[in-house]
């Protein structure tokens, strides 16, 4: 079974991914994936730079992805553009791990993929668990962890579709806005409940 791990911006989604890892499930990260498309030499990099020009390079010719994401945050058709090199490479990666962790006899595999229902993978999962918290909640991680005043964590928000939404959407749901245990006995329960449903 195929599970999209997904939620919002600051939700605590890496978290739960690392408990699922401590757990010893497979865990296929999107934005790993994303990040290794994007170095030198890959397919994606190459159409990066000849779209958005070697301004965007650092002085070792990797993508300087702060200058890249203030482009792509700030202009919708610029991101669009962004998007459509790189996620047919991150999702043709995430495939091929996905079908060796099942050679592999794993049954439960996750692909971490925090823009899910943005880009509409929901056809490369079985189920979709969502990592949640309230959205006052979410602002005030985004601000604190990434240093963003309330107009910039503002605006990285609405870059994505509003977390009630998602919530609405997941066939499992894990509530991130207690303690770190609270959350490990969600993701216990979690699985759990995937090992009942593959064995009933």
């Amino acid at each position: 079974m195929i599970l999209g791990l997904t939620g919002g911006i600051a939700c605590g989604k890496s978290t739960v991914s690392g408990m699922l890892r401590e757990r010893g499930i497979t865990v296929i990260d999107a934005d790993q994936i994303a990040r290794q498309v994007v170095e030198p030499g890959m397919p994606a990099y190459e159409a990066i730079v000849r779209h958005f020009g070697t301004d965007i390079l650092l002085p070792d010719r990797s993508i300087n992805r702060k200058k890249l994401g203030s482009i792509v945050f700030s202009d919708e058709s610029e991101r669009q553009v962004l998007n459509a090199l790189v996620h047919p490479e991150v999702r043709k990666v995430m495939r091929e791990q996905a079908e060796a962790a099942e050679r592999a006899g794993e049954k439960i595999v996750f692909m971490d993929i925090p823009l899910l229902f943005e880009s509409k993978l929901q056809h490369m999962v079985d189920k979709i668990v969502v990592v949640y918290v309230p959205a006052e909640i979410q602002l005030q991680r985004l601000m604190e962890r990434d240093e963003l005043d309330l107009e910039q964590a503002t605006k990285r928000l609405r870059a994505q579709l509003p977390i009630e939404w998602k919530k609405e959407q997941a066939d499992y749901l894990i509530d991130n806005q207690g303690t770190r245990e609270e959350t490990e006995q969600q993701v216990e329960r979690l699985l759990l409940t995937l090992r009942t449903e593959l064995t009933g």
